[in-house]
């Protein structure tokens, strides 16, 4: 007689899957990782953005008040002086000299320099107002760099200019950063920049942004 055995269907042992859950954490460890970037970012676009503003403030203290720095103490603009004649007098290259040597002094350029520097000033330090700031801020760098006009070797005496650099200057530096605060909502992160844009004047009117 044949012996037939049956064969016994054994479920077996299987090690469990981690698959799911090693996709799961890794999916967290991705998202947690970029909320950590993302943060780190906005710190330190709200950084540049606070040290920025307080280039711009400190001019308008110190040009006001005369603190002994760039301006020297009894010369600031309270006490009569003007922010603009000693530096606009100064230009010495350039195609715009002779127009800077007439706007040196005169009372509407301190008035709009001045307010200019407040404004930017304090629009960064607070953080509303960027795009403004941005725009506002890139055409006084703009002025700023004619009138030092880094593309000259020479002064119109003859001597050397000694610039650094033909193109690139502190001044287009602080224009691109400018409009990078403008563009990163930098404003949002230790500032008042969600605030304000929660206004309904700026709401209706995104440049105020």
């Amino acid at each position: 007689m044949a012996m037939h055995e049956h064969p016994h269907r054994s479920p077996g042992f299987r090690l469990p899957s981690f698959r799911g859950d090693r996709a799961s954490s890794t999916s967290e460890s991705g998202v947690s990782a970029r909320s950590d970037t993302a943060t780190a970012r906005a710190y330190v676009f709200a950084s540049l953005r606070l040290l920025t503003g307080f280039v711009f403030l400190w001019a308008f203290l110190d040009k006001t008040f005369g603190f002994g720095y760039a301006t020297p103490s009894g010369k600031g603009w309270i006490d009569g002086g003007s922010p603009t004649k000693g530096f606009l007098s100064g230009v010495a290259a350039g195609p715009m000299e002779s127009t800077f040597h007439s706007w040196a002094g005169a009372a509407w350029a301190d008035w709009l320099f001045m307010a200019g520097l407040l404004g930017i000033g304090l629009a960064l330090v607070g953080g509303f107002a960027l795009r403004l700031a941005a725009v506002a801020g890139t055409a006084m760098m703009a002025l700023m760099w004619v009138a030092e006009w880094p593309p000259a070797k020479h002064l119109s005496d003859g001597s050397a200019s000694m610039s650094s650099n033909p193109f690139t200057d502190y001044h287009l530096i602080y224009a691109v950063v400018l409009v990078a605060l403008a563009l990163a909502s930098a404003g949002d992160t230790l500032g008042f920049g969600r605030l304000w844009a929660k206004l309904p004047f700026v709401r209706d009117n995104g440049w105020l942004r």
